[in-house]
Protein backbone atom coordinates (compact mmCIF):
# COMPACT_ATOMS: atom_id res chain seq x y z
CA UNK A 1 0.00 0.00 0.00
CA UNK A 2 2.89 2.11 0.94
CA UNK A 3 3.95 1.97 -2.74
CA UNK A 4 0.52 2.91 -4.55
CA UNK A 5 1.26 6.61 -4.54
CA UNK A 6 4.51 6.87 -5.96
CA UNK A 7 3.33 4.29 -9.05
CA UNK A 8 0.71 6.98 -9.57
CA UNK A 9 2.60 10.15 -10.07
CA UNK A 10 4.38 8.76 -12.85
CA UNK A 11 1.26 8.55 -14.98
CA UNK A 12 -0.08 11.36 -13.97
CA UNK A 13 2.98 12.67 -15.37
CA UNK A 14 2.33 11.40 -18.19
CA UNK A 15 -1.23 12.20 -19.29
CA UNK A 16 -0.84 16.03 -18.54
CA UNK A 17 2.07 15.88 -21.33
CA UNK A 18 0.06 14.14 -23.87
CA UNK A 19 -2.97 15.98 -23.28
CA UNK A 20 -2.31 19.08 -25.59
CA UNK A 21 -1.68 16.89 -28.54
CA UNK A 22 -4.64 14.84 -28.14
CA UNK A 23 -6.67 17.88 -28.13
CA UNK A 24 -5.11 19.35 -30.94
CA UNK A 25 -5.57 16.06 -32.84
CA UNK A 26 -9.96 15.88 -31.96
CA UNK A 27 -10.21 19.36 -33.23
CA UNK A 28 -8.46 18.85 -36.59
CA UNK A 29 -11.05 15.71 -36.73
CA UNK A 30 -14.13 17.99 -35.82
CA UNK A 31 -16.03 19.00 -38.82
CA UNK A 32 -16.76 22.38 -39.57
CA UNK A 33 -20.13 23.62 -39.32
CA UNK A 34 -22.74 22.34 -41.33
CA UNK A 35 -20.80 20.34 -43.25
CA UNK A 36 -20.75 16.33 -42.78
CA UNK A 37 -18.74 14.61 -39.93
CA UNK A 38 -15.33 13.00 -41.22
CA UNK A 39 -14.01 9.59 -39.61
CA UNK A 40 -10.93 10.46 -37.08
CA UNK A 41 -9.25 7.19 -37.51
CA UNK A 42 -5.34 7.48 -37.03
CA UNK A 43 -3.98 6.30 -40.35
CA UNK A 44 -7.10 7.55 -42.81
CA UNK A 45 -5.89 9.05 -45.47
CA UNK A 46 -6.66 12.87 -45.75
CA UNK A 47 -9.08 13.70 -48.64
CA UNK A 48 -10.04 17.73 -50.01
CA UNK A 49 -13.87 17.90 -50.45
CA UNK A 50 -15.26 16.88 -53.69
CA UNK A 51 -15.22 19.94 -56.46
CA UNK A 52 -12.62 21.66 -54.74
CA UNK A 53 -10.02 22.69 -57.36
CA UNK A 54 -6.57 22.16 -56.43
CA UNK A 55 -5.26 25.79 -57.22
CA UNK A 56 -7.50 28.50 -58.81
CA UNK A 57 -5.97 30.01 -61.89
CA UNK A 58 -6.61 33.96 -62.06
CA UNK A 59 -8.94 34.59 -65.45
CA UNK A 60 -5.66 37.00 -65.88
CA UNK A 61 -3.42 34.40 -66.37
CA UNK A 62 -4.88 31.87 -68.33
CA UNK A 63 -3.39 33.13 -71.70
CA UNK A 64 0.05 32.39 -72.31
CA UNK A 65 2.38 35.31 -71.72
CA UNK A 66 3.49 36.29 -75.28
CA UNK A 67 7.50 34.77 -75.54
CA UNK A 68 10.58 37.38 -75.43
CA UNK A 69 10.46 39.03 -78.51
CA UNK A 70 6.87 38.49 -79.72
CA UNK A 71 4.32 41.03 -80.02
CA UNK A 72 1.14 41.11 -77.61
CA UNK A 73 -2.14 39.73 -80.36
CA UNK A 74 -3.98 42.70 -80.63
CA UNK A 75 -7.33 43.79 -79.62
CA UNK A 76 -10.28 41.73 -81.42
CA UNK A 77 -12.19 45.06 -81.50
CA UNK A 78 -9.11 46.64 -83.47
CA UNK A 79 -8.79 46.86 -87.07
CA UNK A 80 -6.36 44.81 -88.97
CA UNK A 81 -3.84 45.42 -92.03
CA UNK A 82 -4.54 42.94 -94.96
CA UNK A 83 -4.12 42.17 -98.30
CA UNK A 84 -2.97 40.52 -101.64
CA UNK A 85 -0.91 40.46 -104.66
CA UNK A 86 -1.91 38.83 -107.88
CA UNK A 87 0.44 37.83 -110.86
CA UNK A 88 -1.82 37.25 -114.14
CA UNK A 89 -1.07 36.69 -117.29
CA UNK A 90 -3.93 37.97 -120.34
CA UNK A 91 -4.25 35.75 -123.12
CA UNK A 92 -7.17 36.86 -125.53
CA UNK A 93 -8.55 34.54 -127.73
CA UNK A 94 -9.10 36.55 -130.50
CA UNK A 95 -8.47 40.60 -130.61
CA UNK A 96 -10.54 43.19 -132.63
CA UNK A 97 -10.51 46.83 -133.54
CA UNK A 98 -9.41 49.67 -135.47
CA UNK A 99 -6.50 52.35 -134.89
CA UNK A 100 -7.64 56.14 -136.83
CA UNK A 101 -4.55 58.31 -137.28
CA UNK A 102 -5.68 61.81 -138.93
CA UNK A 103 -9.06 60.24 -140.53
CA UNK A 104 -7.37 57.18 -141.91
CA UNK A 105 -8.53 53.64 -140.23
CA UNK A 106 -7.16 50.73 -140.62
CA UNK A 107 -8.77 47.52 -138.67
CA UNK A 108 -7.65 44.38 -137.01
CA UNK A 109 -9.06 41.11 -136.05
CA UNK A 110 -6.63 38.89 -135.25
CA UNK A 111 -6.77 35.89 -132.94
CA UNK A 112 -4.27 34.42 -129.82
CA UNK A 113 -1.74 32.81 -132.20
CA UNK A 114 -1.41 35.81 -134.36
CA UNK A 115 -1.34 37.82 -131.32
CA UNK A 116 2.02 35.79 -129.55
CA UNK A 117 3.57 36.18 -133.44
CA UNK A 118 3.62 40.21 -133.02
CA UNK A 119 4.38 40.12 -129.34
CA UNK A 120 7.01 42.22 -127.65
CA UNK A 121 6.61 42.83 -124.42
CA UNK A 122 3.55 42.14 -121.41
CA UNK A 123 3.37 42.55 -117.79
CA UNK A 124 0.10 42.32 -115.54
CA UNK A 125 -0.29 42.15 -111.42
CA UNK A 126 -2.96 43.92 -108.94
CA UNK A 127 -3.06 44.15 -105.44
CA UNK A 128 -5.34 45.50 -102.54
CA UNK A 129 -4.44 46.79 -99.09
CA UNK A 130 -6.88 47.26 -96.19
CA UNK A 131 -7.44 48.21 -92.88
CA UNK A 132 -10.69 46.87 -91.61
CA UNK A 133 -13.01 47.30 -94.18
CA UNK A 134 -11.20 50.39 -95.86
CA UNK A 135 -8.58 49.94 -98.28
CA UNK A 136 -7.08 50.63 -102.25
CA UNK A 137 -6.62 48.32 -104.71
CA UNK A 138 -4.68 48.63 -107.83
CA UNK A 139 -4.75 47.35 -111.70
CA UNK A 140 -1.23 47.48 -113.91
CA UNK A 141 -1.86 46.16 -117.91
CA UNK A 142 1.14 46.99 -119.98
CA UNK A 143 1.19 45.19 -123.95
CA UNK A 144 3.86 45.93 -126.64
CA UNK A 145 2.88 44.82 -130.08
CA UNK A 146 4.60 45.00 -133.33
CA UNK A 147 3.42 45.69 -136.86
CA UNK A 148 -0.34 43.78 -137.16
CA UNK A 149 -1.51 43.07 -140.36
CA UNK A 150 -4.98 45.11 -140.59
CA UNK A 151 -7.43 46.16 -143.20
CA UNK A 152 -7.58 50.13 -144.65
CA UNK A 153 -11.11 51.05 -144.41
CA UNK A 154 -13.52 53.91 -145.70
CA UNK A 155 -12.49 55.63 -149.64
CA UNK A 156 -9.16 53.40 -149.07
CA UNK A 157 -10.80 50.50 -149.70
CA UNK A 158 -11.07 51.11 -153.81
CA UNK A 159 -7.42 50.15 -153.69
CA UNK A 160 -5.79 47.06 -152.71
CA UNK A 161 -4.72 47.90 -149.89
CA UNK A 162 -2.31 46.50 -146.96
CA UNK A 163 -1.82 47.69 -143.57
CA UNK A 164 0.73 47.35 -140.72
CA UNK A 165 -0.09 48.62 -137.09
CA UNK A 166 2.10 48.91 -133.97
CA UNK A 167 0.35 49.39 -130.47
CA UNK A 168 2.05 50.08 -127.15
CA UNK A 169 -0.71 50.40 -124.27
CA UNK A 170 -0.60 51.02 -120.86
CA UNK A 171 -3.99 50.40 -118.39
CA UNK A 172 -3.39 51.54 -114.70
CA UNK A 173 -6.28 51.57 -112.00
CA UNK A 174 -6.07 53.13 -108.78
CA UNK A 175 -9.13 52.94 -106.71
CA UNK A 176 -10.42 53.41 -103.17
CA UNK A 177 -12.67 50.33 -101.91
CA UNK A 178 -15.03 49.30 -99.26
CA UNK A 179 -15.56 45.42 -98.46
CA UNK A 180 -18.97 44.35 -97.33
CA UNK A 181 -18.57 40.26 -96.12
CA UNK A 182 -15.79 38.40 -95.29
CA UNK A 183 -12.40 39.32 -95.36
CA UNK A 184 -10.63 38.19 -98.34
CA UNK A 185 -8.52 34.73 -97.45
CA UNK A 186 -6.91 31.53 -99.61
CA UNK A 187 -9.37 29.33 -97.10
CA UNK A 188 -12.68 29.45 -96.07
CA UNK A 189 -15.82 28.34 -94.68
CA UNK A 190 -18.29 27.42 -97.63
CA UNK A 191 -20.74 29.80 -98.13
CA UNK A 192 -18.77 32.92 -96.99
CA UNK A 193 -18.88 35.52 -99.31
CA UNK A 194 -17.45 39.60 -100.00
CA UNK A 195 -18.76 42.51 -102.30
CA UNK A 196 -16.44 45.24 -102.98
CA UNK A 197 -17.09 48.03 -104.75
CA UNK A 198 -14.57 50.75 -105.98
CA UNK A 199 -14.47 53.61 -107.40
CA UNK A 200 -11.14 55.68 -108.30
CA UNK A 201 -9.28 56.71 -111.88
CA UNK A 202 -8.03 54.94 -114.65
CA UNK A 203 -5.02 55.96 -116.46
CA UNK A 204 -4.47 55.06 -119.93
CA UNK A 205 -1.17 55.83 -122.44
CA UNK A 206 -1.51 54.51 -125.77
CA UNK A 207 1.07 54.92 -128.62
CA UNK A 208 0.20 53.98 -132.48
CA UNK A 209 1.82 53.31 -135.55
CA UNK A 210 0.30 52.60 -138.84
CA UNK A 211 1.71 51.97 -142.11
CA UNK A 212 -0.09 51.32 -145.13
CA UNK A 213 0.50 50.57 -148.64
CA UNK A 214 -2.06 50.75 -151.64
CA UNK A 215 -1.70 49.23 -154.97
CA UNK A 216 -3.55 51.33 -157.89
CA UNK A 217 -4.91 51.24 -161.04
CA UNK A 218 -2.39 49.50 -163.97
CA UNK A 219 -0.34 47.83 -161.11
CA UNK A 220 1.05 51.05 -159.18
CA UNK A 221 1.78 50.89 -155.76
CA UNK A 222 1.55 53.95 -153.85
CA UNK A 223 3.24 53.86 -150.69
CA UNK A 224 1.54 55.76 -147.54
CA UNK A 225 3.96 57.53 -145.35
CA UNK A 226 4.07 56.29 -141.43
CA UNK A 227 1.69 57.54 -138.98
CA UNK A 228 2.11 57.57 -135.15
CA UNK A 229 -0.27 59.14 -132.38
CA UNK A 230 0.51 58.88 -128.64
CA UNK A 231 -1.96 60.07 -125.95
CA UNK A 232 -2.03 59.60 -122.38
CA UNK A 233 -5.93 60.43 -120.23
CA UNK A 234 -7.26 59.92 -117.31
CA UNK A 235 -10.48 58.15 -116.53
CA UNK A 236 -13.47 58.15 -113.99
CA UNK A 237 -13.42 54.39 -112.82
CA UNK A 238 -16.25 52.51 -111.02
CA UNK A 239 -16.77 49.04 -109.92
CA UNK A 240 -17.49 45.62 -107.89
CA UNK A 241 -15.46 42.27 -107.38
CA UNK A 242 -17.62 39.60 -105.12
CA UNK A 243 -16.33 36.08 -104.03
CA UNK A 244 -18.10 33.50 -102.63
CA UNK A 245 -16.83 30.11 -101.33
CA UNK A 246 -17.70 26.78 -102.71
CA UNK A 247 -15.47 24.46 -100.69
CA UNK A 248 -13.09 25.21 -97.74
CA UNK A 249 -10.00 25.87 -101.03
CA UNK A 250 -12.20 26.49 -104.27
CA UNK A 251 -14.12 29.71 -104.80
CA UNK A 252 -16.38 31.26 -107.71
CA UNK A 253 -15.59 35.25 -108.33
CA UNK A 254 -16.22 37.75 -110.48
CA UNK A 255 -15.01 41.49 -111.76
CA UNK A 256 -16.93 44.52 -113.83
CA UNK A 257 -15.63 48.01 -114.22
CA UNK A 258 -16.85 50.92 -116.44
CA UNK A 259 -14.64 54.06 -116.69
CA UNK A 260 -14.47 56.78 -118.79
CA UNK A 261 -18.33 58.07 -119.57
CA UNK A 262 -17.31 60.28 -122.22
CA UNK A 263 -15.45 62.73 -120.38
CA UNK A 264 -11.97 62.47 -122.31
CA UNK A 265 -13.24 62.55 -125.85
CA UNK A 266 -16.27 62.37 -128.47
CA UNK A 267 -15.79 58.58 -127.85
CA UNK A 268 -13.88 57.96 -124.21
CA UNK A 269 -15.09 54.76 -122.60
CA UNK A 270 -13.23 51.29 -121.27
CA UNK A 271 -14.54 48.13 -119.04
CA UNK A 272 -13.53 45.09 -118.20
CA UNK A 273 -15.88 41.94 -117.13
CA UNK A 274 -14.37 38.80 -115.16
CA UNK A 275 -15.47 35.41 -114.38
CA UNK A 276 -13.58 32.81 -112.84
CA UNK A 277 -13.01 30.19 -110.38
CA UNK A 278 -10.00 30.13 -107.67
CA UNK A 279 -8.16 26.88 -105.60
CA UNK A 280 -6.05 27.49 -102.97
CA UNK A 281 -2.90 25.39 -103.47
CA UNK A 282 -1.38 26.75 -100.36
CA UNK A 283 -2.66 28.15 -96.85
CA UNK A 284 -1.82 31.50 -98.06
CA UNK A 285 -1.89 31.12 -102.78
CA UNK A 286 -4.63 31.10 -105.07
CA UNK A 287 -3.91 29.39 -108.65
CA UNK A 288 -7.05 31.72 -110.14
CA UNK A 289 -8.66 30.49 -113.53
CA UNK A 290 -11.35 32.97 -115.92
CA UNK A 291 -12.47 34.32 -118.56
CA UNK A 292 -12.35 37.96 -119.08
CA UNK A 293 -13.54 40.41 -121.58
CA UNK A 294 -12.05 43.85 -121.89
CA UNK A 295 -12.70 46.68 -124.44
CA UNK A 296 -11.69 50.60 -124.85
CA UNK A 297 -12.62 53.11 -127.26
CA UNK A 298 -11.54 56.27 -127.55
CA UNK A 299 -12.04 59.32 -130.54
CA UNK A 300 -11.92 63.05 -130.70
CA UNK A 301 -14.11 63.62 -132.93
CA UNK A 302 -12.48 65.88 -135.20
CA UNK A 303 -12.36 65.92 -139.30
CA UNK A 304 -9.17 64.99 -138.97
CA UNK A 305 -9.73 62.22 -136.67
CA UNK A 306 -7.67 60.15 -133.99
CA UNK A 307 -8.67 57.18 -131.97
CA UNK A 308 -8.24 53.38 -131.53
CA UNK A 309 -10.77 50.61 -130.15
CA UNK A 310 -9.78 47.42 -129.09
CA UNK A 311 -12.08 44.73 -127.64
CA UNK A 312 -10.31 41.55 -126.07
CA UNK A 313 -11.65 38.37 -124.66
CA UNK A 314 -9.57 35.22 -123.40
CA UNK A 315 -8.44 33.51 -120.85
CA UNK A 316 -6.87 34.81 -118.23
CA UNK A 317 -4.62 32.74 -115.35
CA UNK A 318 -3.39 34.34 -111.97
CA UNK A 319 -1.48 33.24 -108.95
CA UNK A 320 -2.61 35.10 -105.38
CA UNK A 321 -1.02 35.48 -102.57
CA UNK A 322 -2.91 36.75 -99.24
CA UNK A 323 -1.56 38.43 -96.15
CA UNK A 324 -1.82 39.95 -92.77
CA UNK A 325 -5.13 39.82 -90.92
CA UNK A 326 -6.04 38.01 -87.61
CA UNK A 327 -3.66 36.48 -86.11
CA UNK A 328 -3.16 32.81 -85.19
CA UNK A 329 -4.45 31.76 -81.65
CA UNK A 330 -2.11 31.69 -79.29
CA UNK A 331 -1.56 29.09 -77.01
CA UNK A 332 -3.74 29.17 -73.46
CA UNK A 333 -2.37 27.60 -70.29
CA UNK A 334 -4.41 25.10 -68.36
CA UNK A 335 -4.24 23.47 -64.30
CA UNK A 336 -2.92 20.23 -64.58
Amino acid sequence: MKNRPSSLGPILAGLALASPALLGAAALAAPAPGRAPEATWIGQELRLPPGAPAVAAAPEMAQAEPAPGESAPASPSAPLWSGAVELYGFAPLRSTGSVTIRGQEAEVDQDLGEILSVLRFAASARGSVEKGRLGLQGDLWYINLGDQASRLVGQRNLFTTTADVGQKLGIYDLALRYRFGDQESAIGKPGSYSVIPYAGVRLIDGQLNLAATLDGPFGRTLLEPARSFQRTWVQPLVGTQATVFLSPRLRAFARADVGGFGLAGQQDLSGNAQVGLGYAIGDNTDLNLSWRYMGLQWNNGDAQSNGFASYLNGIEVGVKFFFGGAPRSKAVATAP
